[in-house]
């Protein structure tokens, strides 16, 4: 019996557990109340993001399913995904050649771009004053794109600086704007070249960043300068070479201003590009919900490009 009853009463003596103190319940209240004042301080940021990022994306991703034509909200008309099929249909221009236009104005000012800052960066890093060559080549970034654009178009025109230039040598003129062969081209020459800015900045930060140890441990073996330029200049600029591939690459796929200031997409679709063809869906033809679906198809395609661009740079070794 008194076995039996030895455990019930060692139960009942059996001390309860101590309970949470003053002192915790005003950690847990003065951590709540940082809380509340660290979302007081955000909530003008989280105000304008939802305003001006959230509140639009879902509105365009609505029009992108319905036909609207851009006067009252009632008129918004769900249609699917009619729109998204309107714009890969048998006679759409969406894909060819606007679409197709857009990779090859992107994959164009990449090239240029990449392959001119690199030339430029280096050369800048073995010479004097190099702040002042950086200011002259990071001028084009600080101009208006409607500035630079017209400068450009009348350079081009047949009595313009560049024909004067080919005359001079005894060549023909070109209508670079007037020719579809020609335009995107030269439209792409412009783009490249007031963007090469800021590639310089990067590239040459990337130069700085480079120990020279590896350098001084080159010429001690020997190696010219173009094996040091190849394997080690080039491979430790990965990650600056990234950045400036994934920005450029961006910014050809969004352009706008720069085709519609120097060509209107013209002549015929030679230089038509995405954003283009959703301007004129939207405000020339009323057709709100086309020009919604082409911008989330032109966000995916952004999308897929740039985690390509990062899949090949880890791919060849760069962990960006």
């Amino acid at each position: 019996m008194v076995n039996a009853l030895a455990p019930q009463t060692a139960e009942r003596a059996a001390p309860s557990p101590p309970s949470a103190g003053p002192a915790v319940d005003g950690r847990r209240r003065g951590r709540r109340r940082q809380v509340v004042v660290a979302y007081l301080f955000l909530a003008p940021t989280l105000l304008f993001f939802a305003v001006f990022l959230f509140l639009p994306l879902g509105f365009a991703l609505l029009l992108s399913v319905s036909r609207w034509t851009g006067f009252r909200l009632g008129d918004i008309d769900p249609v699917g995904l009619d729109n998204f099929a309107g714009l890969f249909a048998e006679g759409s221009t969406f894909l060819t050649p606007v679409l197709t236009n857009t990779l090859l104005f992107a994959l164009g000012t990449v090239a240029l771009a990449l392959a001119g800052s690199v030339l430029v960066a280096t050369c800048v890093d073995k010479l004097r004053f190099q702040g002042l060559w950086r200011t002259l080549y990071f001028l084009p970034i600080v101009t208006t794109v409607v500035a630079v654009g017209n400068v450009w178009k009348y350079m081009y025109e047949p009595g313009g600086l560049v024909n004067g230039v080919l005359n001079a040598a005894g060549l023909g003129s070109v209508a670079f704007l007037q020719d579809p062969d020609t335009a995107l081209p030269s439209v792409v020459v412009v783009q490249a070249w007031a963007s090469v800015g800021t590639a310089i900045l990067v590239l040459t930060a990337g130069l700085k960043s480079i120990p020279e140890s590896y350098y001084e441990a080159a010429a001690l073996d020997g190696a010219g300068q173009v094996t040091v330029f190849l394997r080690i200049t080039l491979p430790l600029l990965r990650p600056s070479l990234l950045f400036v591939c994934v920005t450029q690459f961006l910014t050809g796929l969004q352009s706008f201003a720069l085709i519609i200031v120097m060509t209107k997409g013209g002549p015929g679709d030679a230089t038509a590009v995405a954003a283009l063809e959703m301007y004129r869906q939207a405000f020339s033809y009323g057709d709100w919900g086309t020009a919604s679906a082409a911008a989330f198809v032109l966000f995916l395609v952004v999308l897929v490009v740039t985690l390509a661009q990062l899949w090949f740079f880890r791919r060849t070794g760069e962990d960006a």
